[in-house]
């Protein structure tokens, strides 16, 4: 049976995006608003990995604890579980075929550069793409790791905003964004199915409405725990962003990224199929709205850091906001 055509299932995923909009919309970002600044990038990674972590365990512990959760459960968990690591495993295949990703001797070359001025001495495959200008890390411990560039980034970019850009890749690898993501995004999954399975077996038993009770708050907070997922991703971002401008500067860095923001200014087309892509979470550029100028200078640059910015756009997204991002990199010492 297909979940999509269950109607509990679209009942309780509505609610949930619901949940998840209004939590975005009000309450996500009147928290952010307080805690911004209070701590660094780095501590402020692991208190969201260890919020996210202790509520999602909370949760799934609590609610299987009540239910005494029969074996369906578990073996629709393991399945996601199999999904997920299969879908890590064959990922490079499918990405390597989606965009046609072809090696680069020039590319490699440049790649080793990077990885030597950012101290890493592995050996990070280059593959060029056919695409709007974007970059993204990819690959396990089977495949290898992967840097790929689209040709239209290469030709856009001067050669030290290239390296700013490779070098927040290699960043993503060095940190192994691929498996804690994959790690943190399966979360919300688990507790949305528990959610979903208690939900079904209430509607069964009438004399067991407590559970359909309890599994739709399970659905609602596994919503909740997707807002935390996705702000510990944003985080990661400018992680990276630590990379790149650590082997090629601040400015570099911040060009880049307003190069490529204001390519998507002038390019709804593409920018919409940035935002389509199933694999958008793995790109340098994927937030949902444009607000830059068509043309770079210094004073561009400026006036973009001041630019304004949807919460709600903000806190839905795997990557943070261009504006915060170039602020963030005024911060940083290098």
């Amino acid at each position: 049976m297909f979940l999509i055509f269950d109607p509990v299932y679209l009942i309780l995923a509505t609610v949930g995006y619901f949940a998840m909009f209004l939590l975005a919309s009000t309450i996500a970002p009147r928290v952010a608003g307080r805690l911004a600044g209070k701590f660094s990038l780095y501590t402020s990674m692991l208190i969201l990995a260890l919020l996210i972590l202790t509520v999602s365990g909370s949760i799934i512990y609590y609610v299987l604890l009540y239910s005494g959760i029969y074996i369906g459960f578990y073996g629709l968990i393991a399945f996601l579980v199999v999904i997920n690591l299969l879908m890590y495993l064959f990922s490079p295949k499918i990405i390597n075929m989606m965009y046609g990703a072809k090696p680069s001797p020039e590319l490699q070359a440049f790649v080793d550069e990077v990885a030597m001025r950012s101290g890493d001495r592995r050996k990070f495959r280059a593959m060029v793409i056919k695409a709007p200008p974007n970059a993204f890390a990819y690959g396990n411990f089977l495949s290898g790791k992967f840097v790929a560039v689209s040709d239209s980034l290469m030709s856009m970019l001067s050669r030290e905003e290239l390296m700013a850009v490779v070098g927040h890749e290699i960043g993503h690898h060095r940190h192994r964004d691929s498996a804690v993501m994959l790690l943190f995004g399966l979360l919300p999954s688990v507790i949305f199915y528990l959610g979903y399975a208690l939900v079904s077996s209430g509607l069964r038993d009438e004399r067991n409405r407590t559970s359909a009770l309890i599994g739709v708050v399970a659905v609602i907070a596994s919503f909740v725990v997707q807002i935390l997922v996705l702000a510990f991703s944003r985080l990661r971002e400018y992680y990276a962003d630590t990379e790149g401008v650590r082997v090629a500067g601040k400015l570099p860095m911040q060009s880049s990224l307003a190069k490529i923001h204001a390519f998507y200014y002038r390019a709804p087309n593409a920018l919409n199929e940035v935002q389509g892509s199933s694999f958008k979470a793995l790109f340098i550029y994927a937030f949902t709205d444009a607000v830059a100028s068509p043309y770079i200078s210094a004073r561009d640059i400026e006036a973009l850091k001041k630019a304004k910015i949807s919460p709600v756009q903000e806190f839905l997204s795997t990557h943070p906001p261009i504006p915060k991002r170039l602020r963030f990199i005024d911060t940083l010492p290098y």
